[in-house]
């Protein structure tokens, strides 16, 4: 049995948390929070403290905040030689400070308030310092995915900086085109049918392979037609213009 206790409620540590609930190999032994109305969606039998002199000693520690905060928090833990671990993508495992022994227990995944998950299918990557330390974050992380890598600071800010090219920019291209659709009163719906298929396509294809479009094709007459069309959206326009230069560098159409 594994004693885990989270520090800070945000949005990764609420998913884990209800990930961790219920597993005969967990207990969630405490969470740390500055308000109390922080901790709303967590279970009764979890003791909420909210001063560092209630801490007491677990087998992990999660520290579960903004990045910008880590080090902070981090340095404000008040236990030494305890295994504390972050979540972030793109911080390094030498923000945690080294009084403790160090790790990172990172679910690469998008997280929204409210909505659920199959932790199954979430990738969970995990680096730590010392053999003992990686074994019990691979014995946690198979206890809720399927998916575990062993993955090292800069490989994970690379992943990270990809992550956020292949989703949270993705999903502002998203948002665009449903203004496009909306100001010219046209169901975006009509588009969802496209979006599945070129999600689809990247786990038979390389995202070079399956990479279409008037840029791809080299099509300049049907380029400067969509760039007339935006012209009174001077930000939207640049944005088709470098992407536009970003595919047609990529290479020659296959």
């Amino acid at each position: 049995m594994t004693k885990i206790t989270f520090i800070g409620s945000g949005n990764v540590a609420q998913h884990l948390i209800q990930a961790f609930l219920g597993n005969p190999g967990i207990i969630i032994q405490q969470l740390f929070v500055r308000n109390a109305s922080k901790a709303i969606l967590v279970d009764a039998d979890i003791e909420v403290i909210l001063d560092w002199s209630q801490l007491t000693p677990a087998d992990m520690f999660i520290i579960a905040v903004s990045d910008d905060a880590i080090a902070e928090v981090s340095a404000n833990f008040p236990l030494k030689n305890q295994f504390v671990v972050h979540t972030s993508g793109s911080v390094s495992l030498e923000q945690i400070s080294n009084h403790n022994r160090r790790g990172v227990f990172y679910p690469l995944q998008t997280f929204t308030k409210g909505k659920e998950i199959d932790f199954k299918e979430i990738p969970i990557c995990i680096e730590s310092e010392f053999s003992a330390d990686l074994e019990i974050l691979q014995k946690i992380s198979k206890l809720i995915s399927d998916k575990t890598f062993i993955i090292n600071s800069q490989q994970r800010k690379s992943l990270h900086v990809a992550a956020v090219f292949v989703n949270n920019f993705v999903n502002h291209l998203y948002q665009i085109g449903s203004e496009i659709c909306q100001e010219n009163q046209v169901p975006f719906s009509i588009l969802e049918a496209l979006i599945a298929e070129t999600a689809s396509k990247i786990k038979t294809l390389t995202p070079f392979e399956a990479q279409t479009g008037p840029a791809k094709r080299n099509d300049q007459w049907t380029i400067d037609s969509h760039l007339k069309f935006l012209k009174s959206d001077k930000t939207t326009q640049s944005i088709y213009k470098l992407l536009t230069q970003s595919i047609q560098e990529n290479g020659k159409e296959l």
